[in-house]
């Protein structure tokens, strides 16, 4: 086992004690949690996906303020209200007998600050982000089962470029040279892991392309993606709100 920040192996540290003081074990693992909370204390803890587990990747981050990502007008709004909505409302799906999980696309041309919202949203929730790769050779379908249901609590499960995994059954029948699968996951697999009778609750997952029209419709009917929202080029509003913030 290596660890991700400096490359080096984990180091293994043996406690022995004499006779049956083992409490003395317990409270120095407990200042140990407290410390690496401590240290995360106002920052984004990054996870990426090793092997059937989740570990943190690289160092914790500052939190990006929200205010630091200027869409146009109302639509930061209503993604921030719609997802500490479903936060703060889990008994209204177990009530009603819902999956208690929501998803949301966010597309549009590329540079226009799709994940850098979604990093945003995690530092305003108080969450961790998860960050999972689709194209990944390694990806088989009880993997992505697996670390769907392992991920950290209050965390966002990121799923980035989804269109350079699964394009649409049409694109794919016609072209099937250029849109063949490079890894052991497939479409009906991610389907299942999305919204299938295994798959896992108390889950906020997020989703981004540059091409929504390479998306099959499956993958992003109502159960799997709850909200669609476009993310398009800088508008005149946007430019202004931009100035005033560097140039108040």
């Amino acid at each position: 086992m290596i660890d991700l920040h400096t490359g080096t192996p984990w180091e293994s540290v043996t406690f022995t004690a004499v006779g049956n003081k083992r409490d003395v074990f317990f409270n120095i693992l407990q200042e140990a949690k407290e410390l690496a909370l401590r240290q995360q204390e106002g920052k984004t803890v990054m996870y990426t996906a090793m092997a059937a587990e989740w570990r943190p990747f690289g160092f914790p981050r500052r939190q990006r303020p929200l205010s630091s990502v200027v869409f146009d007008k109302g639509i930061s709004e209503r993604i921030v209200q719609d997802v500490k909505e479903f936060i703060d409302n889990p008994k209204w799906y177990i009530d009603r007998g819902i999956p208690y999980r929501r998803g949301y696309l966010l597309y549009g041309p590329p540079g226009c600050g799709k994940s850098s919202f979604i990093t945003a949203l995690a530092g305003e929730l108080q969450y961790s982000i998860c960050l999972l790769s689709l194209s990944d050779r390694s990806l088989s379908d009880d993997r992505l089962n697996h670390l769907l249901s392992v991920a950290p609590q209050q965390s966002i499960i990121l799923l980035e470029d989804i269109d350079a995994a699964f394009v649409s059954r049409d694109l794919a029948a016609e072209n099937p040279v250029a849109y063949q699968g490079m890894g052991r996951l497939t479409f009906s697999g991610l389907l299942n892991a999305l919204d299938g009778v295994a798959s896992s609750e108390a889950r906020l997952v997020f989703m981004t392309t540059n091409y929504v029209d390479r998306l099959d419709p499956a993958l992003i009917r109502p159960g799997r993606v709850d909200l669609k929202q476009y993310i398009g080029h800088c508008s005149e509003w946007q430019f202004k709100q931009m100035f005033q913030r560097f140039y108040p």
